[in-house]
């Protein structure tokens, strides 16, 4: 179970790329007091559990609902995550900080930047290939996990600007979007491999 739930963890890591929502949040952030930062660190990982548990839960109801078959949602979902996971590495902005005066806990913190379009795939392939309510338990724990590491990585985003600087952030934010390319890749040739009973 510990080996299971360490490595769930660390695909959902992969997944919400802390170090490239990071870059964003310093960016977004920016005018903001130390304590103001830390609060908004919190409230992005707490929106970022309560998503992505609700998508991980419900997911096979949509695939029943809208008659989709998971390898085929598989290959789509890989294929957004390939994408967005394109821009990451090639260190494209994924966000505009002008004119940003609104709260920007939920949109953009939250939702697209840590639990993205292939984010939200990816939680929803889970939830609607693990039936056992123990895999469930597992996986709450896990997201429950990672989503706890973002916020914190978050609530350290002041020592974290001061330690690597904007060009270290942004080598951190590319490798990242190198693993998630990866992993992309991965769902697509199961997707793929299944679809074709391989």
């Amino acid at each position: 179970m510990a080996s299971a739930l360490f490595s769930l963890y660390l695909k959902l890591l992969v997944l919400y790329s802390p170090f490239f929502v990071l870059s964003c949040f310093i960016g977004l952030s920016r005018g903001y007091t130390v304590k103001e930062r830390k609060r908004l660190a919190w409230k992005v990982a707490l929106g970022v559990l309560i998503a992505s548990v609700l998508l991980y839960l419900f997911g096979k109801y949509i695939f029943t609902l809208f008659g989709i078959t998971i390898d085929a949602f598989r290959i789509g979902a890989g294929s957004v995550l390939f994408i967005s996971a394109l821009g990451m590495a090639q260190g494209k902005p994924a966000i505009q900080t002008d004119n940003v005066q609104q709260d920007v806990t939920i949109v953009p913190l939250t939702i697209p930047l840590t639990v993205g379009p292939g984010t939200i795939g990816a939680l929803l392939l889970m939830g609607a290939s693990q039936p056992e309510w123990s895999d469930k338990a597992v996986a709450v724990l896990g997201i429950a996990l990672a989503s706890l590491t973002v916020g914190i990585v978050l609530y350290l985003s002041n020592q974290f600007e001061r330690l690597l600087g904007d060009q270290g952030l942004q080598i951190v934010s590319r490798l990242m979007g190198l693993f998630v390319c990866a992993l992309a890749a991965q769902i697509i040739f199961t997707g793929v491999k299944n679809y074709l009973a391989l």
